[in-house]
């Protein structure tokens, strides 16, 4: 009878899925933010983007691009990070590869809303990618790339459901490929813009390697930590030692940005850069120091590196609040590294009347609405996938 019961219950072993009020509370109000967003940008789009959004062409790029360069790296850093387990296999990752899947399909569909959204004829990427391919742009290649990169991910899940291991495995091989190679050229697409000193260089692409996968390792704590309270489980002694592994490496990859973060700042100031020099100090000391030092600094980097080391990632409740402040700090991360590239004018050594020292920029409410649209869209997604995907367990893990 014992042996039945295993069979029919859940493997991670409480209850079945929750049905309470306060998750079918939690999917419509997620679902109704999502179709507020789908409804704020359409409005922009008849509005008109030069009315509805806060960005000029001074600073063509804002809050949208900043939010789907978040929601793609985040899709990179779950696929990443879920491919150490079922991929390489590595035993100790393998619980959490199923929802890191699901979340990392979940997150890059919500990265093409915003991006969708942000350009203002989305159609014709999709029809000139393929009749008028231009091999030399980097956004042909950020387009192509993901959109294999999200139909591998799409099989991989398909396959991982139906406890395929071997051939998830390979397809999820090349999800990571096309993730590296979608992720990596996205940081060209910065770091190639030389008439733009605060990204032009060669570290940009390894850059976005590295913070995609220290944003993985929070999402998958995040992601994983909610889920077991929606679901309405007890979390397993191995489940526990996943998250205490892929938060290990979190801390140090945290590690490793902090080292990037510091050469950004050091090589931004020394010498004062003409260009680099004024965007590290619009940073530092100037109109965007609040979201650097407490945004980016403490949430991003120092508040979860200190609760991982102290609680040695061994307290669950302890990880989640470190993944809640990555999660946050990571934005910051992003809205600073996007915006604050267009702030310094092309001609501000040069004395020009007028000029202004840095050129202004705030997200205009039509910009916010369509982000918090992404964010509902991408928690309806997961709060769906628990239930209608039983939490995502398979019998091997």
């Amino acid at each position: 009878m014992n042996n039945i019961l295993a069979k029919v219950l859940p493997q991670e072993g409480g209850l079945e899925v929750s049905s309470s009020t306060k998750y079918n509370t939690a999917v419509i109000l997620m679902g109704c933010l999502a179709v507020v967003g789908v409804a704020t940008g359409a409005h922009a789009f008849f509005m008109g983007y030069e009315h509805a959004y806060g960005t000029s062409r001074d600073v063509p790029w804002g809050l949208l691009i900043a939010a789907y360069v978040f929601f793609v790296v985040t899709s990179t850093g779950l696929c990443l990070v879920s491919s150490i387990g079922h991929v390489f296999g590595v035993e100790k990752f393998q619980p959490i590869a199923k929802r890191s899947v699901f979340m990392a399909i979940s997150t890059i569909i919500a990265g093409f809303i915003v991006i969708g959204f942000e350009i203002e004829n989305p159609w014709r990427m999709a029809i000139y990618n393929i009749t008028s391919p231009n091999l030399t742009s980097n956004i042909w290649w950020m387009g192509t790339l993901y959109g294999a990169y999200l139909f591998f991910m799409l099989i991989e899940y398909a396959l991982l459901t139906m406890n395929k291991h071997k051939e998830a495995a390979t397809l999820g091989l090349l999800g990571v490929v096309s993730g590296i190679a979608a992720h990596s050229n996205l940081g060209a697409v910065f770091g190639l813009l030389n008439g733009r000193e605060f990204w032009h260089g060669p570290y940009m692409p390894i850059y976005f390697i590295t913070s995609a996968m220290m944003s993985g390792c929070a999402a998958v704590v995040f992601f994983t930590w909610i889920g077991y309270k929606a679901n309405g489980w007890e979390m397993s002694d191995k489940m526990k030692e996943s998250l205490t592994a892929t938060a290990k490496l979190g801390a140090l990859l945290i590690t490793v940005i902090s080292f990037f973060t510091c050469w950004k700042m050091i090589s931004g100031v020394s010498g004062q850069p003409p260009g680099k020099y004024e965007a590290m100090m619009a940073l530092l000391t100037g109109p965007y120091a609040t979201k650097f030092w407490v945004g980016e600094i403490l949430l991003g980097l120092i508040i979860p590196f200190t609760i991982i080391l102290m609680t040695k990632a061994k307290s669950m409740n302890a990880l989640f609040v470190a993944s809640v402040s990555s999660v946050i700090g990571i934005f910051f991360m992003r809205y600073d590294l996007v915006v604050v590239g267009f702030l310094v004018p092309h001609f501000h050594g040069m004395g020009i009347t007028d000029l202004p020292h840095l050129f202004p920029y705030s997200p205009s409410w039509h910009e916010i609405g369509v982000v918090a649209g992404a964010v509902g869209l991408c928690g309806m997604l997961f709060l769906m996938g628990e239930k209608l995907f039983k939490g995502h367990l398979s019998e091997d893990h």
